[in-house]
């Protein structure tokens, strides 16, 4: 909750979701749909550091609905996150095994507007005594992106973004399960691609396309056959080094529109639009002055490149910030007098994430 409050009060497009939400269990048969699953992410972002607490939150329609012309669907996202129900393992009042299932929101409330397509529309909405437990106990968390969190067309990839964020950040490079679990995993019904040729086709190279592109890091996985079923899987998340990470910034401010033939290589140049200066501020930490003309120093980290230098220390697994930097400008080389603003914060992030995953800790 302390990173959640710290990241809402920069006012970017990362927050902090608790590993213990993004860890928690569909029901079977039941799972949350693409534009739920993204609503309960800005329900989560909106509350931000107050989401454990006893209150109501409070956050405008036109924040959710995204460029659709009616509100129509918001009333559909809410009932649905109403009457899903989420699984833990938990004890019973004898000590015993039990499961305990409950539902995230306990009660919501929606603005009915006189005017169609009003922009002054809110929602207000509680969370549930489980669900506040569930998030004030949390020890770890995944650091999200809005806009990466709202360009997913895949509600498995979405979900499997999330793990991959959290298992990073844990330091737990992989995920190991067996058929059952992954479908635990990703809310895959029992019903739907019985067929594992048709669950990698459908589930898991579409997921992996569109992490690949938007998401921080890679994914791929490996199937563990008995016989010549399929009877585990491994998925295994991989940084994302410096030159794909500035790329990832850029396909996150494009607009959606032809990122599907981005992805497949259908296009051969893309106008790419410069991040936004309330962005870039947000993500360099800096309100005012020229945050877009950030550049990598050309000496130690230790004075006069606080931004840099706390992204080294929170990111570099306990290396030397300055033994971080040399080896970051050998691999960029030329690249890096290039680079500033969001672009270089991406790129430099990415690399110390990729410099301690290879390494270890020192």
């Amino acid at each position: 909750m302390r990173v959640a409050a710290a990241l809402q009060a920069k006012g970017g497009d990362e927050f902090a979701k608790p590993g213990s939400i993004v860890e928690v269990k569909f029901v079977k048969g039941q799972s949350l749909s693409l534009t739920a699953s993204r609503l309960l992410a800005l329900m989560i972002l909106t509350a931000g550091g107050d989401a454990w607490e006893d209150r109501s939150h409070r956050m405008r329609k036109a924040d959710i609905r995204r460029g659709h012309k009616g509100n129509e669907r918001i009333s559909d996202m809410l009932e649905e996150l109403h009457r899903t129900l989420f699984a833990i393992d938990d004890t019973s009042w004898r000590g015993k095994k039990a499961t305990m299932r409950f539902s995230l929101i306990s009660s919501s409330r929606e603005e009915v507007e006189d005017e169609p397509g009003a922009e002054s529309g809110w929602i207000e909405w509680e969370f549930t005594p489980e669900a506040r437990k569930l998030i004030q106990e949390s020890e770890t968390y995944a650091v999200l992106n809005r806009q990466a969190v709202l360009g997913f067309r895949s509600n498995y990839a979405l979900k499997l973004y999330e793990v991959g964020a959290l298992r990073l950040h844990r330091r737990q490079s992989t995920w190991k399960g067996d058929m059952m679990a992954l479908r635990a995993l990703l809310g895959i019904g029992p019903d739907v691609y019985k067929d594992f040729a048709q669950l990698r086709r459908k589930v898991l190279e579409k997921a992996k396309a569109e992490i690949d592109q938007l998401a921080h890091f890679r994914v791929e996985w490996r199937e563990i056959r008995k016989g010549r079923a399929v009877s585990e899987i491994e998925f295994r998340f991989e940084p994302k080094d410096a030159p794909a990470q500035i790329a990832t910034v850029d396909e996150i401010s494009r607009h959606s529109g032809g990122r599907k033939a981005r992805r497949e290589d259908e296009v051969e140049t893309v106008e790419v639009k410069e991040l936004t200066q309330n962005v870039v501020s947000a993500l360099t930490g800096k309100g005012g002055g020229e945050p877009s003309e950030l550049r990598f120093p050309s000496g130690t980290l230790q004075f006069g490149a606080d931004e840099l230098a706390a992204i080294a220390r929170r990111s570099g697994g306990g290396w030397d910030i300055d033994l971080i930097a040399n080896a970051y400008r050998d691999q960029m080389g030329e690249r890096l007098s290039k680079l500033k603003g969001a672009k270089l914060i991406a790129s430099w992030t990415g690399y110390c994430e990729s410099f301690f995953a290879r390494r270890g800790r020192p």
